[in-house]
């Protein structure tokens, strides 16, 4: 049987703090996992926090991050349909899954980390040996959720994703609603980015992958993919 892997995309489509500025899914972390994944035979599916449709961030949908494998994508109504009609948690069984796989976009960072769904999946997941990955602000994902025995899954693992250097030169400090580098740590988790930013770099610790940037999603899927 292929491995089967779950792609974790957002339902927000703007900034809390400011309503009038749009965000997303960031595309091309969907695409470049799932390119990789493809590759290899896994089978997917994509969940959302409350089901339904996945908007997409604006500044994903242009040079450089409108590459390749995010036009493809993009331009091709059967793959795009799979974004209005994303599973809900509560549909998911995670016995059937061998690895959940969190995408970006500082969108997830108003619906992953309250999602006590996803919580559910990710540590049955990760307690009998799948791979939990992360890429970008997907880690925000990771935040809340806590092992069986009340621990957060992220103490004591090394991880990154985007880091709050990211977020100033990205400028959107003052929109984000608080500073993930900063909350990952203070759950215990030994956080490490890049020496430069918006360069590729993942972390593999266990059956926990992490990719710090969009730039890091091919490498962040690849890892993963070794893990299956």
């Amino acid at each position: 049987m292929s491995k089967r892997v779950l792609i974790v995309v957002t339902n927000v489509d703007h900034y809390d703090i400011d309503p009038s500025h749009p965000t997303g899914l960031w595309l091309s972390e969907l695409t470049h996992a799932w390119d990789i994944f493809e590759e290899h035979g896994f089978e997917q599916t994509i969940v959302s926090p409350a089901g339904g449709r996945s908007p997409l961030e604006p500044r994903s949908l242009k040079f450089p991050n409108y590459d390749k494998s995010a036009k493809a994508w993009h331009t091709n109504p059967e793959r795009m349909a799979l974004l209005e009609t994303t599973k809900s948690p509560d549909e998911i069984d995670a016995a059937e899954y061998d690895a959940i796989y969190f995408t970006g976009g500082h969108a997830v960072m108003f619906d992953f980390p309250g999602s006590e769904g996803l919580q559910r999946i990710t540590r049955e997941i990760f307690e009998r040996g799948g791979v939990v990955g992360a890429v970008c602000h997907g880690y925000c994902g990771l935040r809340d959720t806590r092992l069986s025995n009340g621990d957060y899954l992220v103490a004591g693992r090394n991880l990154t994703g985007f880091s709050w250097r990211e977020e100033v030169l990205a400028r959107v400090d003052k929109l984000v609603p608080y500073n993930i580098e900063a909350e990952i740590q203070e759950r215990g988790a030994d956080y490490t980015k890049a020496k430069l930013p918006f360069v590729s770099y993942a972390v593999v610790d266990g059956n926990l992958v992490t990719g710090q940037n969009p730039g890091s999603a091919k490498e962040t899927a690849t890892k993963v993919a070794a893990l299956l």
